[in-house]
């Protein structure tokens, strides 16, 4: 499911420059930030801090792994991307100028779907409401095996294998 952009009055670039500039003590904005902003943000895909690398290698882009593990947690701060702890496992995706969304998790292939319910989004409104709690976002992923996996494993009936 493809998620509609929500529009933002900034790019995600100018937003992390204004990020760097206005912490406690300012920091430049680097010319590798700068590639990993413009590389995560052309394309919408969850992925995790190696998966990043190899790509932006690919790519011919250069970024040393101790730059890409510090923009990466920055990127977060700055409210840019999101982190998803999945057991072992930390991924990042889109925050900025994309819809609250939940996700599906397969545990076979490990594709992960999005989803948006507005019933979810109002059960957690009316709960946080009961229970005075100010709600800055939240995470939820519903752990389970997708359409293609689970047909993957259906035994085939004897007429399908003539």
């Amino acid at each position: 499911m493809n998620l509609p952009a929500v529009a933002v009055s900034q790019s995600p670039e100018e937003k992390f420059r204004e990020f760097l500039a206005t912490r406690p003590k300012s920091q430049r904005f680097t010319g590798q930030q700068r590639d990993m902003v413009r590389f995560i943000f052309i394309q919408h895909d969850h992925f995790d801090a190696d998966h990043l690398l190899g790509e932006m290698k690919k790519s011919g882009l250069t970024v040393s792994r101790a730059t890409a593990y510090r923009t990466l947690t920055k990127l977060v701060e700055a409210g840019l991307l999101r982190r998803l702890e999945l057991g072992q496992r930390t991924f990042y995706e889109h925050d900025y100028g994309y819809p609250q969304h939940d996700h599906l998790l397969c545990g076979r292939c490990g594709k992960m779907i999005e989803f948006q319910d507005p019933a979810l989004e109002e059960i957690i409104r009316q709960t946080a409401l009961q229970m005075g709690f100010q709600v800055a976002g939240h995470s939820f992923v519903i752990k389970g095996t997708c359409v293609d996996c689970n047909r993957a494993r259906m035994p085939k009936r004897k007429l399908d294998m003539i």
